[in-house]
């Protein structure tokens, strides 16, 4: 009886899954008639590499300099998941973008595989302006390049643009500040026993590694859904697990996405995107949210603490997973004017 229960409970779990895969426009490797795309890689000012796409119109013509928009993947994700998706939307409506893997996952260098240090994620936005305004594919305009960026993404091009004005407007989608988080937990859910206990686990986990244990991984997206997954935990299932998002890069595997190394994900709480957020004023920002996501804490505190011109924007009826691939709420137009101007 249990395991006919058991069943009975997975094929529900797995139809309603489509049912939200086929809703809202999910559409998360969409692609574009009107739009060239090309991997690229470029170096960090460190020395390794950062795999990348280049996205640009058809239609470009080569005798005029272009703004361009640089996008950064949810934390745990690759470029694959959702930055080509918001990579392509724009380049149809005349950016030249490209679409970044940060260092230690997908297409770009970095060992251990999956390993977490936010300064380096930062830099790779900063070599991404590099790349654009040095490349010759096409000419980029050095004055008119911006960036986005999507769930842990949106921390990490806040952090690099307090360093590197030459990102001259910023935007985040379903913002996570991955500092909080590891301190905090969502909603300060985190005490500071628990972040203790955390800090010396990832500690003795460098032992193990030093003693030829395996590598081991952390927090990410539940591998196997299981009826008492949180609503949080079955978003991200929703995407990362099913055939709306799921993707694996080249040398990985299906049971490492997602997840960052024990040892390492630490690193985060020494991270404070938001500290002197102030000093990226006077270029805009826009901080974009699902009225509805989990995340919104984020956004607001980040929009609190920033200088105008800024722009809190609420999408009606959205969660935090809704921003990553689902075409009829993600606002484009918006993104779009939002760059126009800024990057004028």
């Amino acid at each position: 009886m249990d395991t006919a229960i058991a069943i009975i409970v997975a094929l529900a779990m797995a139809m309603c899954a489509f049912a939200q895969n086929i809703s809202y426009g999910a559409d998360n490797f969409y692609r574009s008639n009107n739009v060239t795309i090309q991997p690229i890689s470029f170096p960090t000012h460190y020395q390794t590499t950062v795999g990348g796409n280049l996205f640009y119109p058809k239609t470009l013509n080569g005798s005029t300099s272009w703004p361009a928009v640089i996008v950064g993947h949810p934390m745990g994700a690759v470029k694959e998941q959702s930055a080509n998706l918001y990579a392509t939307k724009l380049a149809e409506q005349g950016f030249v973008t490209v679409s970044i893997d940060v260092p230690f996952w997908g297409a770009s260098e970095g060992e251990p595989r999956n390993a977490v240090l936010p300064d380096l994620y930062a830099e790779a936005f900063s070599a991404a302006v590099d790349y654009l305004g040095t490349q010759s594919i096409l000419q980029v305009d050095r004055e008119r390049i911006g960036g986005l960026g999507i769930c842990g993404s949106g921390s990490f091009v806040i952090s690099a643009a307090k360093l590197d004005p030459r990102l001259k407007a910023i935007a985040t989608s379903s913002m996570y500040d991955m500092g909080t988080l590891a301190r905090q937990g969502l909603r300060n859910s985190q005490n500071i026993d628990q972040l203790k206990e955390a800090i010396a686990e990832a500690a003795q986990e460098r032992w193990n590694e030093l003693d030829g244990g395996e590598v081991q991984y952390t927090s990410g997206t539940l591998d196997h859904l299981t009826a008492n997954a949180t609503s949080v935990e079955r978003e991200f299932y929703d995407y990362y697990r099913t055939r709306r998002g799921e993707f694996t890069p080249v040398g990985s595997a299906p049971n490492l996405t997602t997840h960052p190394t024990l040892s390492t994900f630490t690193k985060f709480v020494n991270f404070y995107p938001f500290n002197d957020i102030e000093t990226i004023s006077p270029r805009p920002m826009l901080f974009i949210s699902g009225d509805q996501a989990h995340s919104r804490e984020f956004s607001e505190d980040a929009y609190s603490r920033a200088s105008e011109p800024k722009e809190l924007l609420w999408v009606p009826g959205a969660g935090h997973v809704d921003l990553y691939d689902r075409t009829e709420l993600i606002p484009f137009k918006r993104l779009t004017e939002f760059f126009e101007a800024g990057l004028a």
